[in-house]
């Protein structure tokens, strides 16, 4: 029978400590000794699709699929009375959806025998974190590489060419084409370094309040005037969204190359479709490069495509240097992308599946009130 249970809000203080509950950023429930869900924070609440009222009613076991390990870790926690973790639990199920992979924090409520507190941590968060540094890591190894081929080989190159264009003007015509491929390829090499030198720019990012609906608007313009032409690009945007604060044409760079690789992804097929979005989410916390300070990054922009997807072998490398699907592509697009949203304090992630890709960026508001005033009242509108 389930035990009528006091909420946190009946103790003094308890106020406080359900607004404190409720701003914590993972699922926390607690359950009795019979199992039963006796309060669950806001978290909670969305991440098992139902109220705490609703979960009240019944059994954590209700909630999480059959044989789970969570129900193992409960029954440890009471025979210890001593706290568990446990990393990489998956808890996919078609209530709560699939990729359910979580962090589980399970411990004992001294004060109420037989109770325990769980805190779910979502993978897909932490992982987020991951991936970022991970991408960070391959920009500076790429740095690094650039500033030694810039070095080493474009001086090698420059006299290759200048030793071919000599040949050139005392060969017959079939040894002529022989020296016309010498110079392409030099010229294609030391195109390739070039775009590499952009990875050694250690140079402090000039930001300032920038409307993002302005920016992905003119990425439309161009990608309908050129490679996106024969493509529908459709966009939902929030209104109210505030400034971000990025550097404008490092932005449009940013959005002009997921944009393109979405296009590329759609090639020709009818019925194919970008969608750009924009929103409000609770953002993660993140430690800035070089400075102790932790900014929120709550700006949530997309770029999504009905495309054929990315391969699953290639999802977590997609941002590593050198790593493409296109026969001709050099691979340091997304790598470069990856870089410059690091630069900026933010995250940038894909998600791709049944035939639907999303490229989300994740960055900070600008701090400036008044300007972010500005940046909403020149949006683009309502969602269309």
């Amino acid at each position: 029978m389930k035990k009528d249970m006091t909420s946190p809000s009946d103790h003094t203080g308890g106020t406080v400590a359900m607004a404190v509950l409720n701003a914590i950023q993972n699922p926390v429930v607690m359950v009795d000794e019979s199992g039963f869900v006796v309060f669950a924070n806001w978290e909670a609440e969305a991440f098992f699709g139902a109220s705490a009222s609703h979960l009240a009613r019944y059994r954590i076991s209700t909630f999480i699929p059959f044989g789970s390990p969570l129900l193992a870790l409960i029954d440890q926690v009471r025979e210890r009375k001593a706290p568990v973790n446990e990393y990489r639990v998956d808890l996919s199920s078609p209530r709560l959806g699939q990729d359910k992979l979580v962090d589980l924090y399970v411990a004992p409520v001294l004060s109420e025998p037989g109770a325990v507190v769980i805190v779910f941590q979502e993978r897909s968060m932490a992982d987020k974190i991951d991936r970022q540094l991970t991408h960070r890591a391959a920009a500076r190894s790429v740095t690094g590489l650039a500033s030694m081929l810039a070095h080493e080989i474009k001086n090698p190159l420059s006299g290759i060419r200048g030793a071919a264009q000599l040949l050139e003007q005392s060969a017959d015509d079939d040894d002529r084409a022989l020296t016309r491929l010498i110079c392409d390829e030099t010229d294609r090499i030391v195109s390739l370094v070039d775009r590499m030198e952009v990875f050694s720019d250690e140079r402090p990012v000039d930001r300032m309040p920038v409307n993002i609906h302005s920016v992905l608007d003119h990425v439309k313009a161009v990608a309908k005037a050129g490679f996106a032409r024969n493509i529908r690009v459709t966009e939902s945007y929030d209104p109210s969204l505030p400034a971000v604060y990025a550097n404008r044409d490092q932005l449009v760079q940013v959005f002009l190359n997921l944009v393109k690789n979405a296009a590329e992804a759609v090639g020709d097929r009818s019925d194919g479709e970008i969608m750009l979005t924009t929103a409000y989410r609770p953002g993660i916390r993140l430690s800035v490069a070089g400075t102790r300070e932790k900014i929120s990054l709550p700006l949530e922009f997309c770029v999504h495509d009905n495309g054929p997807g990315v391969p699953l072998d290639l999802l977590p490398h997609l941002f590593d240097p050198f790593i493409t699907t296109k026969p001709n592509g050099s691979g340091l697009g997304l790598a470069l992308v990856a870089k410059i949203i690091g630069d900026h304090g933010g995250i940038i992630e894909c998600d791709s599946q049944n035939s639907r890709t999303t490229f989300r960026v994740l960055m900070p508001a600008s701090k400036d009130a008044s300007l972010e005033d500005a940046s909403i009242a020149s949006s683009t509108g309502p969602s269309r």
